[in-house]
């Protein structure tokens, strides 16, 4: 009964360790401005640090995730909370625009893929029965961060210089993150998995090796990508989109906030969807909604038509999300979760960094962006394809452990 409890403590402190640390990095834009201003960096040089930090997220997410599979979550979430608190710190303190790219781009997206592989892993090995509804609210959590964290960044620099807003903001998220760091704990149905009693050998499980070159990590991994590549370009670009329809940018901006609400509400649904019906049947319909979401952003024109696409695409996007980590604890031994969800957060990570690269080049060549929207819808069909090849393992070649009830 004491872990059955406990495995809520999980998901609150997974869901909060999410918020802080997207939040820290998503920092940038509030005070990409003030820092451009104050500096005499470009806009572009300041900005990359974004790209940079995608990019630090795809090639570090799966080394993050092999470590907590070795050494335990905990150890890993802790170092990452510290590394992006002083990351954020040092930042602040950079005299050349290398060094902030570094400093931030690298260090902190480094530092961020270390709490989302080994958090989502703890949470599905944690849970037998509600996985889908957990992963949706750790979810959940983390998408808090554009409510949370960024209205706390743009109330700072209102009072604050930058430099001294991104030392508050590296106070905060080491004050938070640090102490929650602690209550990340290894699942027990790991532990039953690891450390058999009376001498016995494990179970017998396929290796991790086989696990990386089976079509379902390929098939998950393909899938991720062309998902997160279908909604990073109207994610990035609508508020601009917006903007050139005649929408005043104080108007544009509120576009993001109502797809973040709706976002909300597709992790839980999604998830209480999942549990029911299952979560590749509900992956499946979800990226063909998605693909048909983002079609939808051309026929808007005026901003209630905006809002109207903004809600049902955030909705529909944000909800398929955590169902990929689902699928892995129902078809990956519970021994390597973290290597293989670091691996899709790493495919994740590439595909994100695609939308403002595409959208910039389709803009500058059209003169539109309605070619980023039907090719998002394009690629949304193909991550749909990919997900329909998608078969379970026979069971028994790796079924997971079941967690305590």
């Amino acid at each position: 009964m004491e872990k059955t409890r406990y495995r809520w403590v999980i998901v609150a402190a997974g869901g909060l360790l999410g918020c802080v640390a997207i939040g820290g990095m998503f920092s940038l834009p509030v005070l990409l401005q003030p820092i451009a201003r104050d500096t005499g960096w470009s806009v572009t040089g300041v900005s990359s640090a974004m790209t940079i930090g995608f990019l630090a997220m795809a090639l570090t997410s799966m080394v993050w995730g092999t470590l907590s599979d070795r050494f335990g979550p905990m150890p890993v979430v802790l170092t990452g909370s510290v590394v992006i608190a002083a990351s954020l710190g040092l930042a602040s303190l950079a005299t050349s625009l290398i060094a902030f790219q570094i400093l931030f781009g690298v260090m902190v997206g480094a530092a961020t893929a270390a709490i989302f592989a080994p958090t989502m892993a703890t949470v599905t090995g944690w849970f037998d029965t509600h996985r889908s509804l957990a992963v949706s609210l750790v979810s959940a959590g983390m998408g808090m961060a554009p409510m949370t964290m960024s209205p706390l960044a743009a109330w700072l620099i209102s009072q604050y210089d930058w430099r001294t807003a991104m030392q508050i903001l590296a106070v905060v998220v080491a004050a938070i993150m640090i102490p929650v760091s602690f209550l990340i704990r290894r699942a027990p149905a790991l532990d039953a998995a690891v450390a058999p009693s009376g001498g016995e050998a494990p179970p017998a499980e396929m290796s991790l090796g086989e696990a990386l070159r089976s079509p379902q990590f390929i098939i998950l991994l393909a899938t991720n990508f062309f998902c997160c590549a279908t909604h990073s370009g109207p994610i990035i670009h609508t508020v601009s989109y917006a903007v050139s329809c005649g929408i005043p940018m104080i108007a544009a901006v509120t576009i993001y906030s109502i797809e973040g609400l709706a976002g909300m509400g597709g992790r839980i649904a999604f998830g209480l969807l999942g549990d029911r019906f299952g979560a590749k049947r509900v992956l499946v319909t979800g990226l063909l909604l998605q693909a048909f979401g983002a079609l939808g952003y051309v026929f808007a024109q005026h901003l209630a038509e905006f809002y109207a696409a903004g809600a049902l695409f955030g909705f529909i996007y944000a909800g398929t999300m955590p169902l990929y980590s689902v699928l892995v604890r129902e078809n990956f031994p519970i021994r390597m979760l973290g290597t293989v969800i670091g691996g899709l957060s790493m495919a994740g990570s590439l595909g994100m960094a695609t939308g403002p690269i595409a959208g910039g080049l389709i803009y500058d060549t059209f003169g539109s962006y309605a070619w980023l929207y039907i090719g998002s819808w394009a690629v949304g069909l193909g991550a749909f394809f990919i997900i329909l090849t998608f078969r379970p393992f026979p069971r028994g070649e790796a079924e997971p452990a079941a967690v305590p009830a």
